[in-house]
């Protein structure tokens, strides 16, 4: 199975932990997930961007915009963690309802990358928290991506640029000509409430709750997305609060 690195902030442990469970849940073959962690890609030398907080939000110096999570920039280390074979990469705020298997159906080795070619609607000025939207070529392309490690033309990003290209450039996979993105189908990263098309939860295989969701204190949503995320982390609680704890 392809390895899944998720993106980890520490505002947002619990998204991640459902996201975690949603994909264990619903998987036919074993899973290795691993949270993405900022601060051990920096204590391993692959991140040595500057990042600091202004108004109380993280902000990038050298984009000179600001970041929504730790892993703005930070996904863009999967291919300096791993060499070689597929690797999947997804933001936290999402919930597999699909098997992650399936992945492996889609996979084609002659793209360095493959994702969900999101067309940005103008109209979303606001995202999750109350986040400012940045609009640039190939937006939310970057919030799933299979990584093709073996294909030459990812050897194109080196370490230099993941540490001093404005980060609108890296989410525009700027290194990569268009022949070399290969598309999944929007099911694989299907943008609650920002998609283009409106999909049904039944035929969704990842949702992806870009704009925010009930974690959020004083998320008033109810929509089904809502409810499906809601249920999701019940069912993990009572998972938590009823599994045996084996001795360490």
């Amino acid at each position: 199975m392809i390895p899944i690195y998720i993106g980890y902030d520490p505002r947002e442990s619990r998204v991640l932990d459902v996201a975690r469970w949603s994909a264990y849940r619903r998987t036919s073959t074993p899973l290795q997930i691993l949270p993405l962690v900022l601060k051990d890609l920096e204590a391993q030398g692959i991140m040595k961007r500057p990042m600091v907080v202004r108004d109380g939000k993280l902000w990038c110096p050298i984009s000179e915009a600001p970041m929504a999570t730790e892993f703005a920039i930070s996904r863009f280390a999967v291919p300096f963690i791993r060499q070689g074979g597929w690797a999947m990469f997804c933001d936290c705020d999402v919930l597999f309802l699909k098997d992650p298997a399936k992945l492996l159906d889609l996979v084609d080795p002659s793209y360095a990358i493959m994702a969900v070619k999101h067309q940005q609607r103008e109209s979303e000025a606001v995202k999750m928290d109350g986040q400012m939207q940045t609009f640039y070529r190939r937006k939310n392309w970057s919030s799933v991506v299979l990584w093709n490690l073996d294909h030459p033309s990812n050897k194109r990003l080196t370490n230099e640029m993941l540490n001093t290209w404005p980060g609108r450039d890296l989410h525009a996979f700027k290194w990569l000509e268009d022949h070399e993105i290969g598309e999944l189908p929007l099911a694989w990263n299907y943008l609650v409430g920002a998609s283009a098309s409106e999909l049904d939860p039944a035929d969704v295989s990842l949702a992806h709750y870009t704009l925010g969701g009930p974690w959020f204190a004083g998320w008033s949503g109810t929509t089904q997305w809502d409810e499906l995320w809601r249920r999701e982390e019940r069912i993990l609680r009572a998972f938590e609060e009823h599994a045996v704890q084996v001795p360490a």
